[in-house]
């Protein structure tokens, strides 16, 4: 896989990119990939069922994700249900959306847009810096 290749999927929509952090730690499926974003958004971002749906398959043409077989718990689960995991090509997309969107959140601040000092964790909380 050439950076080419990654860099020509860039910049990628607010959901693609959503649904990419939401299986960068372990397969989900589509509900739990729901549940996910909006628990990262802090209820900000809640995406309908559907466009969830068409979204993954779309991520699963272009090869962001794949389906899974594993289970989290098999005898629990109910095997209607589709798991989704991240390909490695989908992380490498994930990981140069993060470093272009760091970019511009630099350019912010060297614009003072935002105030303050910004760390990782205000990041992750959803603080804005001011």
């Amino acid at each position: 896989m050439t950076s080419e290749k990654v860099d020509a999927e860039l910049p990628l929509t607010p959901l693609t990119f959503q649904i990419l952090l939401a299986l960068a730690d372990q397969d989900r499926h589509g509900y739990g990939v729901i549940k996910e974003i909006e628990s990262q958004s802090a209820g900000s971002m809640a995406p309908a069922t559907g466009a969830l749906y068409l979204a993954a398959q779309r991520l699963l043409e272009s090869g962001f994700i794949e389906e899974s077989e594993d289970r989290p718990d098999p005898e629990l689960d109910d095997r209607r249900r589709k798991y989704y995991r991240l390909t490695q090509f989908g992380r490498s997309v994930a990981a140069a959306e993060t470093k272009r969107m760091m970019n511009l959140v630099g350019i912010a601040f060297k614009k003072h847009l935002v105030e303050g000092v910004l760390t990782i964790s205000d990041m992750t909380e959803g603080k804005s810096g001011a």
